[in-house]
């Protein structure tokens, strides 16, 4: 199982989710048609079949508004479950229970589709010895939570932010000059724990930029075959990441060319969530 995210992490996103559900008001319905000390116990159930991720999210919706509320999870992030498992239960105030359901649900789902269709491209390049990995094509302050559920998927971190490498693409290309002299600078720059990649789009882009010695260089949109002469090319000396449009239907065949690296943008920009639903018990 993967690695839970601490707490501390996770309580912004899910207290800022919550503001914004209950508004100026709170949860109205509630209100009005339950009592105040009125309980209730509740299970979280898959409708389909998935990878869960977030359940700390469902728990920390409940508990943000009513700390005593007891939080039984029954299967851990990362966990393949088929349609009708039961995820977790949950026993708290009726209110609290009622007003945080859709906030937990929302972010357990979303993190659970993420997840979900990671591992459906994870488990397509098995045995191909290319990684599967995310971009930064995230839902606005859901990063580090969908980047987590990439992780239960079985796929692996691109970079976190601006801050954390060197990525120099075409439009960085176009203000310095080329792709020689791009990687010249972002080398002088980086510190000793700091990657430099580039992307190219061209196989003579390529073999411009080993020269100067890239740590890892992104192949944006090239076909098959230029991805196999380019591995060829290459010949270890840099990791080599293909880029562009892939797909399920297509990411085998861009595997088994011998790049090291597959970056999907539709992980996190073209997820469907995973239905789970709540219910009475």
């Amino acid at each position: 199982m993967t690695e839970p995210l601490p707490d501390l992490l996770i309580e912004p996103v899910v207290r800022a989710a919550l503001a914004e559900d209950l508004g100026r008001a709170g949860d109205v319905t509630a209100l009005a048609c339950v009592e105040a000390d009125a309980r209730l116990s509740v299970a979280f159930a898959a409708r389909k079949a998935g990878v869960v991720s977030g359940l700390a999210c469902a728990r920390l919706a409940l508990q943000t508004l009513d700390p005593e509320a007891r939080f039984e999870t029954l299967v851990g992030d990362g966990a393949r479950i088929a349609a009708g498992a039961v995820l977790a239960r949950a026993e708290g105030n009726a209110r609290a229970v009622l007003s945080a359901e859709r906030t937990g649900l929302n972010l357990l789902g979303r993190m659970s589709g993420v997840a979900t269709l990671t591992r459906a491209y994870v488990d397509a390049v098995e045995g191909t010895g290319a990684r599967i990995v995310d971009t930064r094509k995230t839902t606005p302050g859901l990063r580090q939570l969908e980047k987590y559920a990439v992780r239960c998927g079985g796929g692996v971190n691109h970079r976190f932010g601006l801050d954390d490498a060197i990525l120099i693409k075409d439009n960085h290309i176009a203000a310095c000059g080329g792709v020689a002299e791009a990687v010249r600078r972002a080398k002088a720059f980086a510190g000793h724990l700091m990657k430099v990649e580039v992307e190219v789009d061209g196989l003579d882009q390529l073999e411009d930029a080993l020269r100067h010695g890239p740590d890892v260089v992104m192949l944006d949109n090239f076909s098959l075959a230029d991805l196999r002469t380019a591995v060829g090319l290459a010949k270890g000396r840099a990791v080599l990441e293909a880029s562009g449009g892939v797909t399920l239907e297509t990411v085998r065949a861009i595997a088994e060319t011998g790049v090291d690296v597959i970056s999907v943008g539709a992980l996190t920009h073209s997820v469907m969530s995973l239905d789970i639903g709540l219910d009475a018990i």
